[in-house]
């Protein structure tokens, strides 16, 4: 896997294009585990980011990502119901392939800026995490596991927001600045 830094956890933060590319990356094998896909109702930072009403549901999916086993990341996707029926429907059929295969293969696809950000220990998304890490790994998410970033993905009107949120351990590593090989779509 990578090389340690100090700062590497800012350069994760920070690291733009697909997280899942840089991810698998590190080892021999990538997943993406699926935690939940369900609609629900609207979260206020979700619904900010979205520019949304206050009511309405939105779709959500919940994932961690693995490298070689290891789990590095849970990550959060939200967007109106509308979007599923629009530019977003294909994210119905994605399974436990990366989203990734969504938002970086089409070149109508916009992003806004990378938000870091650092979660209230006993907010509502981080209980979520905790219940469903320990479910998905049979162990509890450390308590340091508070750092994550968020986007907003735009296409034809439509907004996807993604949370992505940093287990200490990443720290460890050093995303690649680029990509030398290939994605490898299953």
């Amino acid at each position: 896997m990578g090389i340690a830094s100090r700062d590497s956890l800012r350069a994760w933060l920070r690291a733009p294009g697909s997280l899942s590319r840089r991810l698998a990356l590190l080892g021999e094998r990538f997943e993406v585990e699926v935690l939940s896909q369900r609609t629900a109702p609207l979260r206020q930072q979700e619904r900010l980011a979205l520019g949304l009403p206050r009511r309405g549901c939105t779709t959500i999916r919940e994932v961690i990502l693995r490298v070689d086993g290891q789990p590095l990341v849970w990550a959060r996707s939200a967007l109106h119901q509308q979007g599923l029926s629009g530019p977003w429907r294909a994210l119905r059929g994605l399974g436990n392939r990366p989203l990734a295969h969504l938002l970086y293969a089409d070149r109508r696809v916009q992003r806004s800026a990378l938000q870091p950000r650092r979660l209230a220990r006993h907010g509502h998304t981080w209980r979520q995490m905790q219940r469903q890490w320990l479910a998905a790994t049979g162990t509890a998410a450390e308590s340091q596991m508070l750092w994550s970033r968020h986007s907003v993905f735009s296409r034809g009107g439509a907004k996807l927001r993604v949370m992505e949120l940093f287990t200490p351990q990443m720290r460890r590593y050093v995303p690649v600045s680029g990509y030398s090989r290939p994605w490898e779509y299953p």
